[in-house]
């Protein structure tokens, strides 16, 4: 996937990686950490491998080394879901260009990295950028039953940046490919943003679909073989930029009603909407999307949850839940992708959010929005729990607890107040936080007063709507080395921001505006994983 218009993706990758965030780093930068094994499963902690302060996530999905960006859709095979990404093992030389790298996991929390599955500059197409895996269980493609086919989009770099799909597949269960040959299996037809293929299997009409990013529309393509792509429609909607990475699957409603819901990548900055994960809920006949409304709802309000997927979630006998889906994005932004104190700190640059259960629910309005919460699969990887109960608040009280990788989840209740919420990651003399909670009829994350990679000053604080006749508010927020992501209520609004605390900024505490309040219920979990 190529970044945001304006910026190509290849001028994003030029020049050296190494320093570019030095000056965010609180400490002296530790030597690029030594490369892992294929097959390790990546440890967090204090100390970086190279032995110095340590920025990598404790408890969220970073790459090994180097560089990673899109996160591809996870696929389900042999009881573990296969997840692909986009990876640059040369971004410390300067040299551009991806391939697919692969990582398992059993409980989308603790993931085995498996190396490179699709390599790059093998052909004369150059490196791989975004597209979608499927399992091919009926044989359609002719690689045999259970072959893992991969739609993806190359651009030679002659010169015309012309994007294509290709097909690579693999007959070992996903975790090598090979191209099915050098030229495309859905040519370019003469159009810059042509990307980002996402294939799914409609089982109603014994057929294949893609969803392709063109621009302001997402294209609609049937193939009976994987390999033969017929355009069908085209749903357009402009003024959130280029829509990327584009999204298509049914699920059921808590009031039983069936949706499809369409979504894409999209930048709503210029108008005051996020730049993350855009959606609508609508039908699907199997060849025209059509929207329930206009204008789009997002599944994330804050700066950083750019490239998302959604994906099948499978009990343990691999029966897919038709009321639920699991989402994963990359913290990052393409405004500053290269800037990140884990480069200098731990030789990588690349994270990924949590996972999250999404679920579609009926508003009061009669509309549906989707709903997230982390992945359940957190909770076995608790080792330490502190149990704060109700803590009442008139003004700013600091906590006796400190750490920098944490959850903390809690009810403010109140009768009469303007804004409440807590200052996580706080320096001990009180001038760095990171603010999260609400105030009169908003629900916000700030990241403005700790260090973050928007020099710009112009994306701090993200916002989402809030009724504070409530006088109730639920948070969940996790809290990582490099990222935050709050939870509001049942998780229909969530917040992800990339932030930079320094390492010693470990305090938290807990906040009131213009009144007193009651933190109910407040519990702080760490993780082990």
């Amino acid at each position: 996937m190529p970044g945001t218009s304006g910026i190509s993706r290849r001028s994003l990758f030029a020049g050296s990686a190494v320093g570019t965030a030095a000056a965010l780093l609180p400490t002296a930068a530790a030597t690029a950490a030594p490369k892992p094994e294929p097959g390790a499963t990546a440890k967090s902690g204090t100390e970086s491998a190279a032995g110095g302060a340590s920025y990598r996530a404790a408890y969220h999905f970073t790459v090994p080394d180097q560089w990673k960006n899109d996160p591809q859709r996870p696929v389900w095979i042999d009881g573990e879901y296969h997840y692909y990404y986009l990876y640059n093992a040369d971004y410390f030389t300067g040299a551009v260009g991806t391939a697919w790298r692969l990582a398992t996991t059993k409980d989308l929390v603790s993931f085995t990295d498996r190396g490179v599955a699709a390599p790059k500059d093998t052909t004369p197409n150059g490196d791989l950028w975004s597209g979608s895996a499927v399992v091919d269980t009926g044989n359609t493609a002719g690689f045999g039953a259970g072959a893992v086919v991969v739609l993806v989009t190359m651009s030679p770099g002659d010169g015309t940046n012309n994007q294509a799909q290709f097909l690579y597949y693999s007959t070992d269960g996903g975790l090598t490919f090979t191209n099915y040959r050098t030229d495309p299996v859905l040519p370019n037809p003469g159009v810059a943003d042509f990307r980002d293929p996402k294939v799914i299997r409609d089982e109603d009409r014994d057929r294949w679909v893609m969803t392709l990013a063109e621009n302001d529309k997402i294209g609609f393509y049937h193939s009976d073989d994987l390999k033969s792509w017929t355009y069908v429609s085209g749903f357009v909607h402009g003024g959130i930029g280029v829509l990327e990475c584009p999204d298509l699957f049914r699920i059921t409603a808590d009031d039983g009603t069936v949706k499809w819901v369409l979504g894409a990548s999209a930048n709503g900055k210029g108008s005051g909407l996020p730049n993350t994960y855009a959606y609508w809920t609508g039908s699907f006949d199997g060849t025209t999307f059509t929207a329930d409304a206009r204008d789009p709802r997002w599944l994330d309000h804050g700066w950083d949850w750019y490239g998302a997927v959604t994906f099948e979630k499978r009990g343990a006998s691999g029966a897919v839940d038709a009321a639920a889906r699991y989402a994963i994005g990359w913290v990052n932004n393409w405004d500053y992708a290269n800037t990140t104190p884990t480069i200098d700190c731990d030789g990588f640059n690349g994270t990924d959010s949590i996972v999250r259960e999404i679920t579609l629910k009926k508003a009061s309005d009669n509309t549906y929005y989707l709903a997230s919460q982390p992945v359940a699969g957190l909770d076995s990887y608790v080792s330490r729990t502190v149990n704060l109960g109700d803590v009442t608040v008139d003004g700013t009280k600091v906590l006796d607890y400190t750490g920098i990788s944490y959850e903390v989840t809690t009810e403010i209740t109140w009768s009469r107040l303007t804004g409440a919420g807590l200052q996580l990651r706080r320096s001990p003399d009180g001038g760095r936080h990171i603010d999260a909670g609400i105030y009169a009829d908003y629900a916000f994350l700030n990241r403005r007063n700790t260090v973050n990679a928007d020099t710009s000053g112009k994306w701090q604080e993200s916002h989402t709507p809030f009724d504070p006749s409530a006088g109730t508010v639920k948070l969940r927020i996790l809290v990582d080395r490099t990222s935050v992501e709050m939870f509001v209520d049942d998780g229909r609004y969530v917040h992800t921001s990339q932030v930079f605390p320094y390492l010693l900024d470990t305090r938290l505490a807990l906040f009131t505006i213009g009144g007193s309040a009651v933190f109910r219920n407040t519990v702080i979990r760490e993780f082990s994983v």
